[in-house]
């Protein structure tokens, strides 16, 4: 019996993850834009109701998910455009709006997330087109 086949694969390095450097405030961006505005004001309101819960797996889902984002061997300026083209594939505004507004923080010009939205498109088919044409209203407001 060869002792090789049972062993475990070597672990390879974990790259370092760090928190991205974004080139705005949210509060600029939501001076910025009106949708911008209302979207960030209402997802912190919400938030603080799930956070009141204490609700454990809630935590450690949002723990993942901003651990998802930072920076690593991907820029976490390549995965908020995956986000915001898996988030307009699943017909989810809200989170199509935090991407793109994560992604404008972040200095991703206006054709790269024009670009990201195409690809969505595809992927998702006619269905995404409602979503796109409020996403483009964000990205209007936000670069003009």
């Amino acid at each position: 019996m060869n002792t090789t086949e049972n062993a475990a694969p070597a672990e390879r390095p974990t790259p370092e993850r760090k928190e991205p450097t974004y080139l705005f405030t949210e509060k600029y961006v939501a001076d910025k834009s009106e949708i911008a505005r209302r979207f960030l004001e209402t997802r912190t309101r919400l938030n603080a109701n799930v956070d009141k819960a204490n609700n454990f797996l809630v935590k450690r889902f949002y723990n993942i998910d901003h651990n998802a984002y930072l920076e690593g061997t991907l820029p976490a300026k390549t995965k908020e455009l995956m986000g915001l083209v898996a988030s307009a594939c699943l017909r989810c505004d809200d989170c199509v709006y935090y991407h793109a507004i994560q992604a404008y923080r972040l200095g991703v010009p206006r054709a790269e997330q024009e670009e990201s939205l195409n690809v969505a498109l595809v992927v998702g088919g006619s269905i995404v087109i409602p979503h796109l044409r409020r996403a483009y209203e964000l990205l209007e407001e936000m670069y003009g």
